[in-house]
């Protein structure tokens, strides 16, 4: 998990093109701008990078490199790593634009490029990928809060029946027991589910 960042730091960028003149004056560009930037002129020397532990705060991918193309890199980028991306491309056709939306892309960029045009492209990737973060986060944090209260509904049925009370004297009970324990309400619930289920698995 990456540790929390100061505003004070500066953004992180991987820069992934076989062309070595793109790569050095982009990289020189944005490092002159105020970013920490780090190369890769392959696809296989970017997940080397990765594999060390490296995680920028966005990847900028070239999409047509010899060998295993960027696409191959922006699909894992999306589904295990998570980490932002746009793309760099001499294309701007149709399949191209459907392609990058498949993969996740925050945005395409069809090059020639210079480093003026490709700034506020960058700012504005990093901050939708900040409000992309969030709203994960937020999600998760939603789902959680559901599963909790899914779990001590469950768990207050069992006491209902239990010990034949209605709702809100099991719930009462469950509150009870979580206080004199000086446990958390859902953690009192997942333990009467789970002693439930136990009860259940044993053999008549």
């Amino acid at each position: 998990m990456n540790k929390p960042r100061s505003d004070a730091e500066p953004r992180s960028l991987l820069l992934v093109d076989d062309d070595r003149l793109i790569l050095a004056t982009l990289s020189s560009g944005l490092m002159a701008a105020g970013y920490v930037v780090a190369e890769a002129e392959s696809v296989d020397e970017a997940e080397e990078l990765l594999a060390g532990g490296l995680r920028p705060d966005l990847v900028l991918l070239d999409v047509r490199m010899p060998g295993r193309d960027g696409l191959e890199l922006a699909r894992r980028l999306a589904e295990f790593d998570r980490i932002p991306f746009l793309l760099l491309t001499a294309f701007g056709d149709r399949e191209f634009v459907e392609q990058a939306n498949e993969v996740g892309a925050l945005a395409y960029l069809v090059k020639p490029i210079d480093v003026p045009q490709l700034i506020p492209a960058v700012e504005a990737a990093i901050a939708r990928a900040g409000e992309i973060s969030e709203l994960r986060e937020t999600h998760r944090q939603l789902r959680q809060a559901l599963d909790g209260d899914r779990q001590i509904s469950v768990a207050t049925g069992i006491v209902m029946v239990q010990h034949r009370l209605g709702r809100k004297e099991a719930f009462e009970m469950l509150c009870r027991s979580a206080r004199s324990q000086r446990k958390k309400l859902a953690v009192v619930a997942d333990e009467v589910v789970a002693a439930q289920e136990a009860l259940n698995l044993k053999p008549a």
